[in-house]
Order: C-alpha cells, then sequence, then structure tokens
C-alpha cells in the first residue's frame, strides 16, 4: 500500500513538472484526441524551446534517474526522432554537490580505513558533480596526485524507488495507448536498468578504463588515466588525476603552443581503432570527457558508459560505409539481409531504392563534407519501415559519432575528422575486408571444420552404428524440415557439409 501511494505521489511530480515546462511529445498522443485535448489544458503555454530542449530541462528538474533516462533516450532516435536525440544529448549531468564529510563516510565505509590513512590530503570542495556521483582531486599516502570519484549518498535506493515506477509507467501507457507496444517500452526500461546499475557499481567504470588503456599501451593517439585499484571499490573509483586543458578550449591549447590539428589528428585516429581495431569504445565522449595533457595528448575521463561491437558488426558497418560511399546501394541492402537486420520478407529491391534515396545527396561530395553520424542516423530512420530489429550497439556508435564529429568541428571547423583518418580506413578496409583477408577468413573456417572433425567421426559412426542395430523410421515431414534446415544453413556451413558427407561415403564402403 505505500508502495502504491509513493508511485502516485512521484507521478503526480512528474505530471506537474512535465505540464509546466510542456514537455510530452505530443505525437505520442496523435491517436488519443482525448487525452492531447486533455493535455493541452493542463500545460503551461508559449514554453521557449524545442520539445527536446524542454523535455531536457524537465528531466533535469526532476533528478538523477531521469537525467540518466534522458541520456540513454539521446541514443534512440528510432524511438524520439533525431531532433529529440540531438536535444536530448545536450542535457547537462550536473547538479549540485553533496557535502564533503558526506564523500568523506563513504570513502570510510568503502575500506574500512579513515581518509587521512588513505590519502594525504582530500580536497573538500568537489571539481565536478553529476547526477551519479561527484569527483573530489586528493594525494595518496604515497604521494599521488589522483581523482576520487565518489557516489552520491542513497542513489541506489531512488534509482531501485525510480525504476519501480517506470516499469509501472511503461505498463500504464501501453495500456492506454496500445500503438505504443511497438516501441517495447518495458524492454527499454530493462536495458535503463541493467546499465545503470552497471554504472553504479564503480568497480565497473575502473575495469573499463583499464581495458581501455590496455588497447592503446602502444599507441601514442590516446591517453587513459591509470586506475588506482588499492583505493577503488564499489563506490569509489580512483584515478590518475589529469592535467591540462578541455577540448574545448582552443584558444588554450594554441597558447601552449599545440597543434590543434595534430591533435585532432590523434583524435580520429583513436576513435577509429576504438571502434574498429578494438571493437570496445568510449561512448559518451562530449567536450567535458576529453582534455588535452601536458604532453599535447588527447585524454579521455569518465567512463560509465561504454559500447561494444564485436567482428561481426564492424564487418557490417565496414561494408555499409563503403556501399554508400561507392553508391553500390544494392551492397548496402544485402548486407543488411546478410545480417539479418532486416527479414527476409521484406522486398531487396525496394529497400536497396530507399538506400539510395539516403547515399544519392554524398555522391561527388568530398570524404570531408560527409558526416558519418547523420548518414547512420538517417539510415536507422529508414529501415524502421523494413522492420528492422532495434541494434542498440549501433544506435550508440552513431549517438558516439556525431559527439566526436562535434568535437573535431571545435579543433578545426574547417578539416573533418573521417578525412584525417582516411589512411587508417584505407589500411583496415585491406587487411579485414580486402582478398587476403577473405582468403584468411575462409581458411579459418575450413581450419575450425577440422578441428571438429573428431567430434564429426563419432557422432556419424554412432548413427551408423543405430542405424545398423535397429534402424530409425523418419515421418515425412521431418524428413522434410531436416531438408529445408539443411538447405537455409548450406552457405554458411557449406565446409562442414561436404566433410560429413565424405565421413558417410567412407562409412557405407566400409559397411559394404
Amino acid at each position: 500500500m505505500f508502495r502504491i501511494l509513493r508511485n502516485l505521489i512521484r507521478m503526480a511530480v512528474i505530471g506537474r513538472t512535465v505540464a509546466r515546462h510542456d514537455a510530452l511529445p505530443t505525437s505520442l498522443l496523435g491517436t488519443a484526441p482525448g487525452l492531447l485535448w486533455l493535455w493541452r489544458r493542463v500545460a503551461r503555454k508559449d514554453v521557449p524551446g524545442r520539445e527536446g530542449e524542454r523535455l531536457a530541462r524537465a528531466l533535469a528538474e526532476l533528478g538523477p534517474t531521469y537525467i540518466k533516462l534522458g541520456q540513454l533516450l539521446s541514443t534512440r532516435s528510432d524511438l524520439v526522432g533525431e531532433r529529440m536525440a540531438v536535444d536530448l544529448a545536450e542535457l547537462q549531468d550536473k547538479l549540485p554537490p553533496f557535502p564533503a564529510h558526506q564523500a568523506r563516510a563513504i570513502v570510510e565505509a568503502e575500506f574500512g580505513q579513515p581518509v587521512q590513512a588513505l590519502f594525504q590530503s582530500f580536497d573538500d570542495k568537489p571539481v565536478a558533480a553529476a547526477s551519479i556521483a561527484q569527483v573530489h582531486f586528493a594525494v595518496t599516502a604515497d604521494g599521488q596526485e589522483v581523482a576520487v570519484k565518489v557516489l552520491r549518498p542513497g542513489i541506489e535506493q531512488a534509482f531501485e524507488r525510480d525504476i519501480d515506477l517506470f516499469y509501472r509507467l511503461a505498463a500504464l501507457a501501453q495500456w492506454v495507448l496500445p500503438r505504443l507496444k511497438r516501441l517495447r517500452l518495458t524492454e527499454i526500461v530493462d536495458t535503463f536498468a541493467r546499465t545503470s546499475r552497471l554504472e553504479m557499481d564503480l568497480r565497473m567504470e575502473a575495469a573499463a578504463a583499464s581495458e581501455l588503456a590496455s588497447n592503446f599501451k602502444d599507441d601514442d593517439t590516446f591517453n587513459v588515466p591509470k586506475v588506482d585499484w588499492e583505493r577503488t571499490g564499489g563506490r569509489v573509483l580512483t584515478l590518475e588525476r589529469i592535467r591540462g586543458f578541455k577540448v574545448d578550449e582552443p584558444a588554450r591549447i594554441s597558447a601552449a603552443g599545440f597543434d590543434r590539428d595534430e591533435i585532432l589528428a590523434m583524435a580520429s585516429a583513436s576513435f577509429f581503432n576504438q571502434v574498429f581495431r578494438d571493437g570496445f569504445f568510449h561512448a559518451d565522449l562530449h567536450p567535458g570527457n576529453l582534455f588535452i595533457n601536458e604532453q599535447g595528448t588527447i585524454t579521455a575521463v569518465d567512463f560509465g558508459i561504454m559500447g561494444r561491437l564485436d567482428r561481426e558488426t564492424r564487418y557490417y558497418l565496414a561494408d555499409m560505409l563503403i556501399g554508400f560511399l561507392t553508391g553500390d546501394y544494392r551492397r548496402v541492402a544485402l548486407v543488411h539481409f546478410e545480417a539479418g537486420y532486416v527479414p527476409r520478407h521484406q522486398s531487396i529491391e525496394i529497400f536497396t531504392q530507399a538506400c539510395r534515396a539516403i547515399g544519392e545527396p554524398l555522391q561527388n561530395k568530398p570524404l570531408a563534407d560527409i558526416s558519418v553520424g547523420r548518414l547512420l542516423a538517417q539510415l536507422f530512420a529508414v529501415t524502421e519501415q523494413f522492420e528492422m530489429e532495434t541494434q542498440p550497439q549501433l544506435l550508440l556508435l552513431q549517438k558516439s559519432m556525431l559527439t566526436a564529429e562535434g568535437v573535431g568541428r571545435l579543433l578545426n571547423p574547417n578539416i573533418n575528422m573521417w578525412e584525417l583518418a582516411r589512411p587508417l580506413i584505407e589500411e583496415w578496409m585491406r587487411e579485414n575486408r580486402g582478398p587476403e583477408a577473405q582468403f584468411i577468413n575462409d581458411a579459418g573456417a575450413i581450419l575450425s571444420t577440422v578441428r571438429r572433425l573428431p567430434a564429426l567421426v563419432s557422432e556419424a559412426e554412432r548413427v551408423t552404428r543405430d542405424i545398423s542395430e535397429g534402424g530409425v523410421r523418419l515421418h515425412p515431414q521431418t524428413v522434410r524440415q531436416m531438408l529445408n534446415g539443411w538447405e537455409s544453413r548450406r552457405r554458411s556451413d557449406r565446409a562442414a557439409l561436404w566433410v560429413i558427407a565424405a565421413l558417410l561415403a567412407v562409412i557405407a564402403v566400409q559397411m559394404l
């Protein structure tokens, strides 16, 4: 009963806040004229800004969980539209700091030691305060300068209360407006809950920073602060302190004697390598999280939001981009169908035509004038019409690309980061999508099949023994299903089928 009452009160607060900012996307109410009429009666009039900007202000007022929700929605242009996604991406994750004595108490509770035993000094004034945590500068007992990130008091409990409410709101929205079921609101809440819980375990952020640093240990284009594991736990993260300039301070960067074009080249290379070489990328590279250190190297902080792309997804992405840039729209369409992103019952000819509508404006344009992030946004908007399943990792990448391109324009608005990354792109394509790479991939598939030979032989012998001892009778429908299954797997497992056929032939000869 208490939970129901608490949720009702919270819903009233949300409704009042959203109405005061006139922040409800009215497109959601298009098929419910009664609700649309009611909303227009209660919402405040003449609130400045676009719909997405008003929603961002409302979410910021509602508190930490809602700020994180806004950040998630900014990666889902397929749900909220490209314009609103861009507006939500501008949502500032800033809140008033909590008292220093609470930060100290959390540190002491986490490690079971007084702050003085862990640090020579601990600045009471935080240098940054966001929705989930705030950061204090400190000096360790052995004299190392560090930045200490401390979770907000009670943030986990507040988050769980809000998540419970989100599930109820999602169910209510789908009941009142059945057409919202296609958005799979409950799944969105599931994703939000899972990623936010991980983000609130600062050991996971430390692990992400460590993995990213390992990927760039022999690469001087990108720097990641070292993790102080002895002073890192679930609610406290301690990293090496970075001294330098924010990437959105071009005047200071130039005054320090650094070449902004060289820095832009490093930024381009590092982002390309994260996405295509490693398949593990920093997904929140806004200017507040990027610094130029005293050595002139780009340095990132805040590793709470990271993205992953498996090898097959990277190949899909590369083939799709090549198809667009060369005008081979049939290839773009085939890539989507072969990856299983677009259902087989859709028309590949019509999908090819839709890809042409996106790609033709790019033809005869230099790479410097092309935004890959915007290209992906347009593609995802079109593929929704062809029942393409949502690919969260690609949506996160698309948002990250737009952010990275924006950082590039801050450093030099006349140079496109993808033009600078062209040598890396061409080298990666030769190594991974050229004829030699295809040969190596095919050889790897054959080797994998050869390694399976002992198991295949054992299985073939077992089947043969069962047939010779008791016989096997199959229903005609079963035979047809087996044939259909073999046919559908024919392309992907051709080598394995030849091996199996050869083995069966050998066994058959032995039985004669």
